[in-house]
Parts: C-alpha cells; structure tokens; sequence
C-alpha cells in the first residue's frame, strides 16, 4: 500500500512549494487541511478527466488538501493561478493520518475526479486490481475501496454543492491561518 503525504514533499515535478497546514476540529471539519502554492514546477501536469484536457500543475497554482479524520477518502481540490477550481480530486484511502506536520494516507489505488461541474468519472480502476492480485492489499482492502468509491459518487450525484461547500470553508480557514 503506499503512503501518500500531504505536503507532496516527494513529488518531483514540484521544485519550489510554499505549504501550510492546520488541524481544525469543529462542528464542520475534523482534521488537517494543507495548502500548496507551486512556485516553481518543472513541467506543467495536463491530464484527461472525462471529455477534457486541463492542465491541474503549473506555477502559480495552489492545491487544497481536505484530509478527514474518520473518513476513508481525502480530497484534492486543484486551482489555477486565478484562484479557479480545475478538479476535485478524491483518493480513496485505508486510512488518514490526521498528525501535524506528517499526515498522510495509506492509499487505495482508487480514484473519484469530479470537475467543477459535477462530472465525475472513477479512475484507476487497473491499478487497485493490480494491487490485489499482487497481495498489496486484502480483499477486505479492495472491496472498502470500492465500497468508498461508490459512496463519493453517490454523494457527488445527489449532493456536490456540500463537497464544494466544504472545499470553500477549507480554503477560507486556511487563507486565515496564511495572512
């Protein structure tokens, strides 16, 4: 299984990063959110989510780390150098490390994007199957995440305006926390 940090201390397309992170614990949010400013990235990220191609890394973009305390997904929401959603990115996790300084997943392999508009599409789907047949994950592993995965997109159907709700709170509570 691997371990995903928040702060992306080991991504290497991040060169230059400022990131701040703070423990919230009220009647809206239990857990960490991270903030990343890319300063400097070595090439821009481009990927395919659903019908489109957006460039979700480059300088000047931020990304807002949602890490729930007892939930077993973590949310991404990536912004362009305009303060614009591009993604929500969810990871489906084992569990969330909620530890200053240190929080982490223990990742599914498992992925839900959801564009600002609501679409949404699960992701690497080959990769948690790859994990299973090689004994990285149980079987018990594999259908949790599948079970989370499904219960995101539920919720993302019936009731995104929450996720965003959520991400606008977390990004207000952590521009708090920076100025």
């Amino acid at each position: 299984m691997k371990t995903k940090y928040i702060d992306k201390r080991s991504w290497r397309r991040l060169l230059k990063k400022h990131y701040k992170e703070i423990r919230v614990s009220d009647e809206w949010f239990d857990g960490i959110i991270g903030e990343i400013e890319m300063i400097k990235v070595k090439s821009p990220l481009e990927i395919k989510v659903i019908d489109q191609s957006i460039v979700v890394a480059d300088n000047g973009f931020r990304w807002l780390q949602i890490l729930p305390k007892d939930k077993h997904y973590s949310i991404t929401v990536m912004y362009d150098a305009q303060d614009k959603p591009l993604q929500y990115y969810f990871d489906i996790n084992d569990e969330n490390i909620v530890e200053m300084g240190e929080a982490r997943t223990h990742d599914l392999y498992l992925d839900v994007l959801v564009l600002p508009d609501g679409r949404y599409e699960l992701v690497d789907e080959a990769d948690v199957k790859r994990a299973l047949k090689k004994q990285v994950i149980t079987q018990a592993q594999y259908e949790l995440a599948y079970k989370t995965a499904q219960e995101v997109m539920d919720e993302v159907k019936d009731n995104f305006i929450c996720f965003e709700q959520l991400a606008s709170k977390c990004k207000a509570e952590i521009k708090t926390e920076r100025t």
